[in-house]
């Protein structure tokens, strides 16, 4: 079998080369950065990290099950606890053999059914031939930066951009946008800032990260409630917690909570409430340094900062091979293309509670599929089958998400990893006793 190619050293880079390892099949992982870590390492040129990040989910909802975090490692852990982490599983599994460092692909042409891939390293190129193609560069490091009605005359950044809190320093800042990334930010500038002022065009679930002492999605995650029920009490906890967003002059949600993403951050609304920042709704005109917004209200600002989220970005490969449509690409469970059996786009799937582990179950599933599927397997050929026919479907458990960019390859935890499951049971059921149970004690099922 010619070697699979990996493309990226993030978390889901890792956990792909493991897998691909971990099943007798050849890979070559290709990474910018000198050391893994991918957007964690925030010394990575691909980087979206700022000094004061920390993970919006706790530990246990997010660590890979076969190599917990150690119990000195923070609840939420800040990004430089996340990157010493992947950099230990990598040495762990003997990863970093697998990978050619501060090395980019540049290009990733089809040819018959193979795939050949260039890569740059100090300026040089070459062009190597591979058996398939695992991209996992990761969703979060493209910004999506819309235009403003017209011309700002002061520093115009995208949260892309931002690293430390110093660059606020007495300035008037306006945030545009109020995801996980642009409330941590608002909060970072409150004791810099001369004065900060948040754009809202939607409103905001807001979530806090604790509740009696707990993280609140471990609570969440202990008892497995319909969709709907889910929905009602979340949003009930919310009210109870943290009151309602009009309460604090946010607009009013007009979608069910995990519609879309809600905001894990409740110290934005304590300095709302507090008037340290003061939310404004959509921005309808700039000129100059003053922003005018859709209710009348006008501002003059030294600094708009667009915390307006990413993009997903996949330079090196055309679109027509990852069978793009509107937003994203149409695979089967976020993964599989319909007609190409030895490409995979890995990692390109969000969900609330998902972490890491769910997104390694899916790196098992695709490494179980090439190793069957180059058997002749039936299971392997039957998953074949499926994914030509179902690559439209979205495993959203019926959630109605928001028809958002941002939410494009958005799925519903459960529904999501029970398809995961069923897959993987059946591509085990063929493989040699021996194999199942080296599977089965190396990286135990724990659904969460």
């Amino acid at each position: 079998m010619k070697p699979f190619a990996v493309i990226g050293a993030g978390p889901m880079g890792l956990c792909s080369v493991r897998n691909l390892a971990k099943h007798g099949i050849p890979c070559v992982g290709f990474e910018t950065h000198s050391d893994v870590g991918g957007l964690w390492d925030i010394d990575s040129p691909t980087s979206t990290m700022y000094e004061s990040a920390h993970l919006i989910s706790s530990r246990k909802m997010t660590e890979f099950a076969e190599f917990p975090m150690g119990d000195d490692v923070a609840l939420f852990p800040h990004h430089s606890e996340m990157r010493d982490y992947f950099r230990a599983y990598a040495r762990e599994f003997d990863l970093y053999r697998h990978y050619e460092f501060e090395t980019e692909v540049v290009h990733c042409e089809r040819v018959g059914d193979m795939w050949h891939i260039t890569t740059r390293r100090g300026g040089e190129e070459q062009t190597r031939e591979f058996g398939g193609l695992l991209i996992a560069n990761g969703t979060l490091h493209h910004p999506n930066m819309p235009s403003l009605p017209g011309t700002f005359a002061g520093e115009l950044l995208h949260s892309r951009d931002y690293r430390d809190p110093a660059i606020f320093e007495g300035k008037r800042v306006l945030l545009v946008g109020c995801g996980n990334s642009g409330a941590d930010i608002a909060v970072d500038a409150v004791h810099r800032a001369k004065s900060v002022d948040i754009s809202l065009r939607r409103g905001y679930y807001f979530l806090p990260k604790f509740i009696g002492g707990q993280a609140t999605d471990a609570l969440g995650g202990r008892i497995k409630l319909p969709r709907f029920v889910q929905q009602r009490i979340s949003a009930a906890l919310s009210k109870l917690m943290l009151g309602s967003p009009e309460q604090y002059g946010l607009p009013k949600p007009d979608y069910k909570m995990f519609e879309s993403h809600p905001v894990i951050n409740s110290l934005i609304l304590h300095h709302i409430g507090h008037g340290d920042i003061k939310a404004r709704s959509d921005v309808a005109e700039v000129e100059g340094n003053r922003v005018t917004f859709t209710d009348g209200a006008s501002g003059d600002y030294d600094m708009v900062l667009m915390a307006t989220g990413y993009k997903l970005h996949y330079p090196f490969i055309d679109r027509v091979h990852l069978n793009w449509e509107g937003f994203a690409p149409r695979l089967y469970l976020n993964v599989f293309h319909p007609q190409y059996d030895n490409l995979f786009v890995m990692g390109m799937v969000e969900a609330a509670g998902l972490g890491w582990e769910g997104r390694n179950r899916q790196a098992e599933m695709v490494a179980l599929y090439i190793r069957q599927l180059a058997g002749g397997a039936a299971s392997a050929h039957k998953l074949q089958r499926t994914k030509q026919v179902e690559a439209a479907q979205r495993a959203d458990g019926g959630m109605n998400y928001l028809k958002l960019e941002r939410m494009a390859y958005y799925v519903h935890k459960d529904t999501y990893l029970k398809a995961l499951a069923g897959h993987t049971k059946d591509l085990l059921r063929d493989l040699p006793v021996a194999d199942t149970e080296h599977f089965s004690s190396s990286s135990a099922a724990v659904t969460r």
